[in-house]
C-alpha cells in the first residue's frame, strides 16, 4: 500500500491565515516550511487511490501530486472516493472541489452523512455519487486491494450542528489493510482521548497516522482539554504531551511506524528544532512534511 500525507496541518493550514504567533510569523518569514490542510492519499496498485478526508486545500495537493493527475483521457482521475472521518469543515468543504467526477464513492458515519446531506444534493447535481455508511458490519473493499473497517472515536459533533443526543459515529478511526501484503495502517486525525480501541487497532498495524494537534493540553487557552478528563470543553483532541498524551501510549508500541499530523498552528512540533520536536523523535514518533510518501 502506497500512502501519500497530501497534507499535515490543522484546520486553517500553517501559517493560519488570521494569527500572528512566532511560529506563523517564522512560516511567513520563511524560517518554518509552510503546511496545507489534514489529508491522505493510499493506493493498493498505483492505479486507484482513495482520499482520507478532503481538505479546503484539496485542488493544490492533487496538483502537487503527480500519482493523482488525471489521464489518459481528458476526464479520467485515478481517484477512486473519499472516506471521511468526521464532518469537520478542514475534512469535508474539499468534496466542492471534486464536484462533476461521476462514480465517486464517499465512505463515512451516517451521522456525518446525515450532517452533509443539504451538501450532498448539491453534488450530485453536477455528478451522481455513491454515499455509504463506513461503520457497515465487517468493514468495507476498496478498488485497488484494500479492506477497510471503521472504528467509533468520539462523540463530538461539528460546531455548526445544533445540539442533538450524544452519538459516538461523529468521529471515526479507519484501519486501512492491503489484501496483497498484509500492511495495515491505522488513520486516526481527531481523537478526542486514547482508548483501549486505540490500543488495540496499533497492535494490528504496521503504521499509524495519528491526531497530533496540540502538543500539550492548555496550549491554546481550552480548546486543547477535551479527553483529558477536565470536563472543559474543547475541540475534541488528546494533547501530545502528559502523562494521559498520545505520546505516553503510542511508547507502548515501539513495532508500529507512528506519525503525527493534523499539527495546529500553535504546536511546536512544526519547528524540527524545538524541544517538543526532539521528546516526540525520542520516542520514535515522526513528524513528516506535506508530500511524504511511504509504503506499509
Amino acid at each position: 500500500m502506497r500512502v501519500v500525507l497530501l497534507g499535515t496541518a490543522a484546520g486553517g493550514g500553517f501559517p493560519q491565515w488570521n494569527c500572528a504567533c512566532a511560529l506563523c510569523a517564522a512560516a511567513r518569514d520563511g524560517k518554518l516550511p509552510s503546511r496545507t490542510q489534514e489529508c491522505v492519499a493510499v493506493t493498493g496498485n498505483a492505479r486507484d487511490w482513495w482520499l482520507l478526508n478532503a481538505s479546503p486545500d484539496i485542488r493544490t495537493q492533487l496538483t502537487a501530486t503527480p500519482a493523482l493527475w488525471p489521464g489518459p483521457g481528458a476526464r479520467d482521475t485515478p481517484v477512486r472516493g473519499v472516506l471521511l472521518t468526521d464532518a469537520e469543515p478542514d475534512h469535508v468543504t474539499g468534496l466542492a472541489a471534486l464536484r462533476g467526477a461521476p462514480g465517486l464513492k464517499v465512505y463515512a458515519p451516517r451521522p456525518v452523512l446525515a450532517a452533509l446531506s443539504p451538501a450532498r444534493a448539491v453534488l450530485d447535481r453536477y455528478a451522481p455519487w455513491e454515499w455509504s455508511d463506513s461503520l457497515a458490519e465487517d468493514g468495507f473493499v476498496l478498488a485497488g486491494g484494500l479492506v477497510v473497517t471503521a472504528h467509533p472515536m468520539g462523540t463530538r459533533p461539528p460546531t455548526y450542528l445544533p445540539p442533538r443526543p450524544a452519538d459516538d459515529r461523529w468521529v471515526t478511526a479507519y484501519r486501512i489493510e492491503d489484501l496483497a501484503t498484509g500492511g495495515a495502517l491505522v488513520y486516526a486525525p481527531c481523537v478526542a482521548a486514547w482508548s483501549d480501541t486505540l490500543d488495540e487497532l496499533l497492535t494490528t498495524a504496521d503504521c499509524a497516522v495519528l491526531d497530533g494537534t496540540f502538543f500539550t493540553a492548555d496550549e491554546a487557552g481550552t480548546a486543547a482539554r477535551a479527553g483529558t478528563g477536565t470536563g472543559r470543553p474543547g475541540m475534541g483532541h488528546v494533547p501530545v504531551a502528559g502523562p494521559r498524551g498520545s505520546l505516553t501510549a503510542l511508547a507502548r508500541h515501539p513495532g508500529v511506524r507512528r506519525i503525527y499530523t493534523h499539527l495546529n498552528n500553535t504546536n511546536p512540533l512544526l519547528d524540527a528544532g524545538s524541544a517538543a520536536r526532539a521528546q516526540v523523535n525520542e520516542v520514535g514518533v515522526e513528524v513528516l512534511m506535506d508530500g511524504a510518501e511511504f509504503t506499509v
